[in-house]
């Protein structure tokens, strides 16, 4: 068996061919044009390199309803030319081969708590901090859906009160985890991109206390055993004990069962292929 694996993103589209041993024989990359640009070349790749199922892990929001008319199409993004594509639909119709589609940041989660640093617990959170904040869920081993997938980029902080930014810059919401804590937010209130600042910057305190935010809402609500942490902004290694400790604290002590973050909030295992791996992941279960 070989298995394609996409993870489409907004700026670039990797497209892989592995064996039943998850080896990598092919690899490409091609940037995230309009869909009539980029769709033929990314089915002349899985044509050149033959696989018997294909997996997606793809920017949304997508429909990923099965008995919705939309299901597999990517849904409103602010990627405009993508808007209401038929992303599963259309690889299915080109390579006639069982495919499977879930969100970047699920394949992700599935690729860390199956091989990576998540391995053996029954309930993860993986977040990637970057251009925008996304994560998945894995739940009693299970990649979480309900009325769509989740958001929770999108999800409501609470702005410190000596935040300069403090309106955020969400055009949907403002001040959410998004708005308030990725890195075009981190650009426009420090007016650096995060990669430029010192690790002693004030940015870096006031991005773990709204990070720290995020995670305390994941242990009450979701009960993660871990919350990996990728993406761009998490290569600030100075970011990962401040946001352990500005948990803990906004925590209080609520959690009886947790003496430290040390071991909840983590790196990812697999980082920059937990997209990719994961879409293998999904490529198997589409051939079963």
């Amino acid at each position: 068996m070989r298995y394609g694996a996409l993870e489409a993103g907004g700026t670039k589209m990797v497209l892989a061919v592995a064996d039943e041993n998850r080896k990598i024989l092919a690899r490409e990359s091609i940037p995230t044009r309009t869909p009539g640009e980029t769709m033929p070349r990314m089915i002349a790749f899985f044509r050149k390199h033959p696989v018997d199922a294909l997996g997606i892990g793809s920017f949304g929001p997508l429909d990923l309803h099965p008995g919705s008319p939309s299901f597999g199409c990517i849904t409103e993004t602010p990627k405009l030319p993508w808007r209401h594509y038929p992303l599963l639909p259309a690889f299915r119709e080109a390579l006639g081969i069982p495919c499977a589609l879930d969100t970047d940041v699920n394949a992700a989660a599935l690729c860390e708590a199956r091989l990576g640093a998540a391995r053996g617990a029954q309930n993860c959170v993986y977040v990637t901090v970057g251009t925008g904040i996304g994560a998945g869920v894995v739940c009693e081993g299970k990649l979480v859906h309900g009325l769509m997938h989740p958001e929770w980029g999108h999800m409501l902080l609470c702005p410190r009160g000596d935040d300069p930014m403090p309106q955020g810059i969400c055009p949907y919401h403002g001040a959410c985890l998004e708005g308030l804590a990725s890195g075009p937010a981190m650009e426009k209130r420090w007016g650096a991109p995060a990669k430029e600042l010192p690790p002693d910057h004030p940015a870096w305190e006031l991005e773990a206390h709204y990070l720290a935010q995020m995670c305390v809402t994941a242990v009450m609500t979701v009960s993660p055993e871990k919350i990996v942490l990728g993406g761009g902004v998490m290569g600030q290694k100075q970011l990962f004990p401040l946001i352990r400790r500005e948990t803990m604290r906004l925590l209080g002590g609520y959690i009886a069962c947790l003496e430290n973050a040390d071991g909840l909030i983590v790196p990812p295992a697999c980082y920059p292929d937990s997209g990719l791996i994961g879409a293998l992941l999904l490529a198997e279960r589409a051939a079963k």
